[in-house]
């Protein structure tokens, strides 16, 4: 199963944090006072007017020093010191040129959600070889090019450094990001040849994701059999394409911004499908987010309700993959002002973790809000609450890019404040942070040709129709 369905390694994370700072004596430093940031309503669709505010600048700092953090972290993160400090790592050589890959370094693997998030990375801070180098690695390494294996299309989503699968199987949300880096290289820096024609690859994953049969076969794990990336009647990202957990999903892989992206550059065909889909994960956050917290569950069903995977009880919490829901409807009301209830929904949710303390909250809730890392921290081996991780810091600032809450500021503030992540767990810290920053300082944007920045007619019944008749 996917790499975030087994999260075993964040909570580890956050443990090994928490004793470590126990044993330092460390004290969490408050968070400076913030300014207010201008009201979600306020603002156009970035994404049309090509204008994205840098929402650290509105706080007080210069826009020399927003560049500089951002190389700084970029640099440390990218090439920085291989044993502390660097995800990225250079691999020689192959047909198509240099490869590269990001390595989950506390599980000595490569994941395509950590692959995909440095290609976006690095498109957004127009480093056209570093790029290169991961797509070749995924491309050449993590690919399904049999037309007989049930993954044919997709991408396994963790293997060795040396390219050997440990499951076969897809996680999303690595196609979702892959498919999107490479449209926005398109734009961005033109088609290469071979694998580096970006957007004549965007579409042929674009087509398996949302056209894909089902193909059954034995595999290392079995007979397996698995389908399309996206259910065709939800309209709505699978949590896996493997037909044995197809028909529930994932709040976190739900990209509505990118969807967007998808209905003006993705095959013409589809292109309404993409725009149902938009709206389909639109709803599909207010019905899944807690109506006090604004927390989602990790794992859901397609009607919004939380799911309960057979080896993961605990998938009905606010943990680790559910970081991101936040960031994911926050960038889409950013870019492209369709989906009101993104304000509503990130207000709600930066409430609660104002209330809890920002200096001081956990990293892991029930949905109303109870806080399970105290709970977790319950055997003899746990230390005392320490505070929120990198991660969660950096997608709560996020969050401000569609709230109206009256601290919202701070959130901004604390991930000025956040230290770039390091050590042995800062694999899935690192590459948040990494894109927390970009939303942030208006330097993660929607490349898109003048001509895609057209209006685009959109179908809400239509959407409403899918949701109603489907979902029951």
């Amino acid at each position: 199963m996917p790499a975030h369905h087994f999260s075993n390694h964040r909570l580890a994370a956050t443990l090994a944090l928490l004793l470590w700072l126990a044993a330092c004596g460390a004290a969490t430093a408050p968070v400076p006072p913030a300014k207010a940031v201008a009201p979600a309503a306020n603002q156009a669709a970035s994404a049309l007017t090509g204008q994205y505010p840098d929402f650290f600048q509105a706080q007080g700092q210069a826009a020399q020093a927003v560049r500089t953090k951002l190389e700084q972290a970029f640099m440390q993160l990218f090439h920085g010191d291989p044993a502390t400090q660097a995800l990225y790592f250079a691999d020689g050589q192959n047909s198509h040129g240099t490869k590269a890959y990001i390595l989950d370094v506390n599980n000595n693997d490569v994941r395509s959600e950590g692959m995909s998030y440095g290609m976006m990375i690095a498109v957004q801070l127009n480093k056209k070889a570093e790029f290169d180098a991961l797509w070749n690695w995924a491309y050449s390494q993590m690919y399904h090019t049999d037309p007989t294996h049930p993954a044919y299309g997709y991408f396994a989503w963790s293997v060795s450094t040396q390219g050997v699968a440990n499951d076969e199987m897809p996680a999303p949300d690595g196609e979702e990001y892959f498919a999107t880096a490479l449209y926005f290289a398109a734009t961005r820096w033109g088609d290469g040849s071979g694998i580096y024609q970006y957007k004549a690859k965007a579409d042929e994953l674009l087509t398996q994701m949302r056209h894909r049969q089902i193909i059954k076969r034995t595999t290392e794990r079995g007979e397996q059999a698995a389908t399309a990336l996206f259910h065709p009647d939800y309209a709505m990202v699978r949590f896996t394409p493997d037909l044995a957990h197809a028909d529930h999903t994932d709040a976190s892989y739900h990209v509505p911004a990118f969807y967007e992206v998808w209905a003006r550059l993705g095959p013409e065909a589809d292109r309404a499908f993409w725009r149902t889909a938009a709206g389909a994960s639109r709803a599909y956050f207010s019905k899944a987010a807690h109506p006090k917290t604004g927390l989602t569950p990790e794992y859901g069903n397609f009607d919004g309700s939380p799911w309960a995977a057979p080896w993961r009880p605990d998938s009905v919490d606010f943990r680790f993959d559910a970081w991101r829901s936040a960031m994911n409807w926050s960038v889409d009301w950013h870019w492209w002002r369709q989906n009101p209830d993104a304000v509503g929904l990130s207000s709600r949710l930066q409430d609660f973790f104002f209330r809890a303390g920002l200096g001081s909250y956990g990293s892991q809730y029930s949905l109303d809000g109870k806080n399970l890392d105290a709970a977790k921290a319950a055997g003899p081996t746990a230390g005392p609450t320490a505070g929120p991780t990198a991660g969660l810091v950096a997608m709560n600032a996020v969050a401000s890019l569609a709230s109206n809450h009256p601290q919202s500021g701070q959130f901004v503030e604390a991930l000025w404040q956040q230290p770039i992540p390091t050590g042995r767990y800062r694999y899935y810290d690192g590459m948040l942070y990494l894109l927390g920053l970009l939303h942030v300082s208006g330097e993660f944007k929607a490349w898109l040709a003048p001509q895609a920045k057209a209006p685009q007619i959109t179908a809400p019944q239509a959407v409403a129709d899918v949701l109603t008749d489907k979902s029951q």
